[in-house]
């Protein structure tokens, strides 16, 4: 489960510049997949080893024409709801302004963790008076950079994963299934987690290893204890506006990340929307189990097609995921809410299980006498070999003779032949193709 780290800062200070720099060629490749709507606003970082994500606040803009003040607020406060470590960026070259220091204060009662990063510092004998001027923030040592030079950024990411929590968390050791319960707003998400509360006395607790500022919720059934993650706001109100899209991207990539499964809400009255897909993308991208719910079921009317109809809509718009389980439930009822607890066994089997390599080569070796690999210019693909490498989620290498001969949509049919044999339902299967010559 990868920290979430959060850049905040005013207009113009190089929010996106850093951020750019720091997600790399990666923030600028589209998947060759359907469905699946890419956003600029997070990243995966790697810094000698330890990996993070980082999220963009300065993609997170009120619609209304409202003071930078009150924007910056919106933005401190999505990064205290979201992130294990907070980049506030100012600029040395406007200098310290009102805004800085009330955004300052703001993260500071936070209690959260924050690095102040002083930016556009292109030359730092010609700005070192300057950048003392920061000290006033009250947010420890001002850290120099130029985003745009890439000069100190090295220090910066050195100083975020001094305070990123260690890698070797208890919550390691943790071996309840761990939830996140997503959607867009008003789907039902926290009247589903109430239904749990008030069903089952839940037991709250603080759970080792999250830095947040939330409580995740742990939910008995049948003798076995589930962990619900607690997405920013969930069970709080907030002042910020629950329609910013971004905000609501920002608030499931934390709460993915956190967990073994996502349960994607869809709100049964309205169908499934091309937000639905934005949100699925970010568990399917992460690797997570997916369970779909579609929920306020009971206010929906129907006949004898309305399932089938509604199911055949949501694989349509997340065709990206056809492995997903779909549940009709109603949080306000509790009709079929247990349902989702044997779902969530399944997908856990499924996440952990592992093929035979052999078993596996038999079902590939078939699979391409069944449908000749593609091929180009006279030269043929061929499958040599596959072998599954990791679980959370199954990872399967295959080894082909050239690498670019293997089509997205050949490594799709092997995927559907092997769900064809192993089931694999609620998650994602990873391939990676490698490269080996063989004798022709």
């Amino acid at each position: 489960m990868k920290p979430v780290v959060a850049i905040v800062g005013r207009p113009n200070v190089g929010k996106s510049s850093l951020f750019n720099f720091l997600a790399g060629e990666r923030i600028a490749i589209v998947k060759d997949e359907p469905g699946i709507t890419r956003d600029r606003i997070y990243a995966d970082v790697d810094w000698n080893g330890r990996m993070f994500t980082i999220i963009d606040t300065g993609g997170i803009e009120p619609d209304s024409k409202d003071m930078m003040l009150s924007k910056m607020r919106e933005q401190a406060q999505i990064a205290i709801d979201t992130a294990d470590v907070i980049i506030f960026m100012t600029d040395v070259q406007t200098g310290l302004v009102d805004s800085d220091g009330r955004v300052a204060d703001i993260l500071r009662r936070s209690h959260k963790k924050v690095l102040l990063a002083v930016n556009k510092v292109d030359a730092i004998k010609k700005y070192e008076t300057d950048i003392y001027e920061f000290y006033n923030l009250g947010l420890g040592d001002p850290i120099p950079i130029s985003a745009d030079q890439k000069t100190g950024v090295g220090d910066l990411l050195d100083g975020v994963v001094k305070l990123l929590p260690p890698k070797s968390e208890a919550e390691t050791d943790d071996d309840r299934p761990r939830i996140a319960v997503v959607g867009r707003p008003n789907v039902g998400k926290s009247s589903l987690i109430n239904k749990y509360i008030g069903k089952d006395r839940l037991i709250v607790s603080d759970i080792a290893g999250t830095t947040r500022d939330a409580v995740d919720t742990v939910v008995k059934r049948n003798g076995k204890e589930y962990v619900f993650v607690d997405t920013a706001g969930l069970r709080r109100k907030n002042k910020i506006k629950e329609e910013l899209e971004a905000y609501m991207i920002a608030r499931t990539v934390s709460a993915v990340e956190r967990s073994d499964i996502t349960v994607l809400m869809i709100d049964g009255t309205e169908g499934v929307v091309e937000q639905d897909a934005k949100i699925a993308g970010i568990a399917h991208d992460r690797g997570k189990g997916v369970i779909i719910a579609v929920n306020k079921w009971d206010a929906v009317e129907k006949d004898d097609k309305t399932i089938y109809k509604m199911s055949r809509d949501i694989m349509q718009t997340l065709s990206f995921m056809p492995y997903a389980e779909i549940l009709f439930i109603s949080a306000k009822t509790g009709q079929r809410t247990d349902k989702l607890f044997e779902s969530i066994d399944t997908v856990i089997a499924n996440q952990n299980l592992r093929i035979q390599t052999g078993v596996l080569n038999e079902i590939i070796s078939e699979a391409v006498t069944m449908q000749q690999p593609p091929s180009d210019k006279g030269r043929r693909l061929r499958v040599l070999y596959a072998t599954q490498v990791s679980v959370k989620p199954p990872t399967i290498v295959i080894f082909v003779n050239n690498a670019k001969l293997m089509h997205y949509s050949y490594t799709r049919y092997l995927e559907n032949r092997i769900r064809d044999a192993f089931g694999f339902q609620g998650t994602p299967i990873n391939f990676v193709i490698r490269e080996r010559k063989s004798e022709e």
